[in-house]
């Protein structure tokens, strides 16, 4: 990490990265893309494997597009490590958690990385929707723990949610934004609070519009159809679930209404079960459409 100039951020040279799932592979494509080393950490080869499988198709495409030359490819493709290691991620400047929505799972990581990193180290989480500090506290270092919440795709989305808890440092914020700034986002600071900024927005939104389409108010096309055309939405919230994937959407739900205890908040019945039938949204190939 290079020492910081005043009145500028910290420049980060290197990231890791723990899981390699479709957020966690377009996070190391950024910041490889950005100039970081940059080294994905997931549990086993085969995860790996498709981490690695992820991130070369969307560069791939990338320049097949124009937007990247085959160059530059190759270039950033070269700062990406695969380790299964913990203690490879020792000399990361930041280390991004952007593994499932439990919080357990999260705080396990977290204390793991806190073992095993320099004191400098910032520990961020991916997180839509679990507190910060609920993550922070697993660790020793609190003040050097933030949220930086990417959208998906990570590669084509430009905001970042910067999320700081009650014990993150202004030092700590500071370098938080520098990073999104150096990868290329449009940075918006939240408070620590489930949902954040976006998710507190959305959920009520797409929670309504799973329940009309489950009580047979309406079709899903005409749903959809309506926000996209009445409200010159890019789509409709029948799609956007299907996009975020309904497992995400399930847990953002429950992390809210956990926190709030409010019913707009609540999983509706019908994102249960589809769950329970394997009806992921567009990465399972089914949820409320058909996906190829």
């Amino acid at each position: 990490m290079s020492d910081m100039v005043p009145g500028q951020h910290p420049t980060i040279e290197s990231i890791g990265i723990v899981g390699g799932g479709l957020m966690g592979s377009g996070i190391a494509e950024v910041a490889a893309r950005s100039g970081l080393q940059t080294v994905i950490r997931e549990p086993n080869d085969d995860f790996l494997q498709s981490a690695r499988r992820r991130i070369e198709r969307s560069m791939g495409s990338a320049v097949r597009r124009g937007k990247l030359s085959e160059e530059e490819q190759a270039a950033a493709l070269g700062r990406v490590s695969f380790v299964t290691g913990f203690e490879d991620l020792a000399d990361c400047d930041v280390v991004v958690e952007a593994v499932p929505e439990k919080l357990e799972l999260k705080r396990e990581i977290f204390a793991a990385l806190d073992r095993v990193c320099r004191p400098e180290t910032v520990l961020a989480s991916n997180t839509s929707s679990i507190p910060i500090a609920e993550l922070a506290g697993a660790t020793s270092r609190p003040e050097r723990v933030l949220g930086l919440h990417f959208f998906s795709p990570v590669p084509v989305m430009s905001l970042l949610e910067l999320v700081r808890a009650l014990r993150t440092s202004d030092e700590t914020v500071a370098l938080g934004r520098g990073l999104g700034e150096q990868l290329g986002k449009e940075v918006i600071q939240t408070k620590d609070r489930a949902g954040f900024i976006v998710n507190m927005l959305l959920v009520p939104y797409l929670v309504a519009a799973i329940r009309m389409f489950e009580a047979g108010f309406a079709t899903r096309e005409d749903i959809d159809a309506g926000m996209r055309l009445g409200c010159a939405h890019p789509m409709g919230p029948l799609q956007l679930a299907d996009f975020i994937g309904l497992d995400v959407t399930y847990e953002v739900c429950n992390s809210l209404f956990e926190e709030f205890k409010d019913p707009a908040y609540a999983p509706p019945p019908l994102l249960k079960r589809m769950l329970a039938a394997g009806m992921l949204g567009r990465k399972s190939n089914l949820g409320f459409y058909p996906y190829n």
